[in-house]
């Protein structure tokens, strides 16, 4: 099952500027971690800001598990396309502890099943004995899994990840992306990740895109 199908894509920030990304088709399967990789500008978080409906394109479609978000004639808002993101900088809300900083995706959920996705979420990401702390009180390894067990409590189609590990230290890297596998397979995650970094892809990903003047979507590991 294709959980992300682009097709045709193409987006600039202004009318008269060359396009970030022009023509760009790709698909995702169900439950693949694909790395999206290349230099700076040519696209790859924006590319997340448009699956996200974040950004909208000047053409081109997105279906996301088979259903389609934007058509020349469709642009789904982005709270109803399945998606969840992890931004570079976790985006935590300060004035609220793991418990509600979690909570806060599920609104959608019925009341009774909140606290039992809450605490299988923390079961997760072993972060089962900080649901009463703040954001400030924790390492950033441990906002990262704070901030992935939120994007993961609604049950996105699929994730998507901006730079995942810029902010921590060499150190933790290893062990940060070691536990994110592993919890991205336990939850049966598609998700996409945008990284400069190559060992990111080697550590996480089943394969790769390059994006640049024609992406390529031919490498795998």
């Amino acid at each position: 099952m294709k959980i992300v199908d682009i097709r045709n894509l193409v987006f600039s920030f202004s009318s008269a500027g060359e396009p970030v990304i022009n023509d760009v088709s790709m698909t995702i399967q169900k439950d693949e971690i694909v790395g999206i990789v290349g230099p700076s500008g040519s696209g790859k978080s924006t590319l997340l800001r448009l699956i996200a409906g974040l950004e909208m394109p000047w053409q081109g479609s997105i279906y996301i598990a088979e259903k389609p978000v934007v058509t020349d004639k469709l642009f789904v808002q982005p709270e109803n396309r399945g998606v969840g993101m992890v931004f570079q900088d976790y985006a935590l809300f300060p004035h609220m502890t793991v418990k509600e900083n979690i909570m806060f995706g599920l609104s959608r959920l019925p009341r009774r099943e909140r606290e039992p996705r809450i605490a299988e979420m923390l079961e997760l990401v072993k972060m089962d004995k900080f649901s009463e702390r703040y954001p400030h009180e924790l390492s950033g390894g441990q906002q990262q899994r704070i901030a992935l067990a939120r994007a993961l409590a609604p049950k996105p189609n699929v994730l998507l990840m901006d730079e995942p590990f810029s902010n921590l230290d060499a150190d933790l890297k290893a062990e940060i992306r070691a536990d994110l596998c592993v919890i991205l397979k336990k939850a049966n995650m598609t998700c996409m990740v945008v990284t400069h970094d190559q060992a990111d892809v080697e550590a996480i990903c089943d394969r790769r895109i390059t994006m640049g003047q024609r992406q390529k979507e031919d490498e795998s590991h």
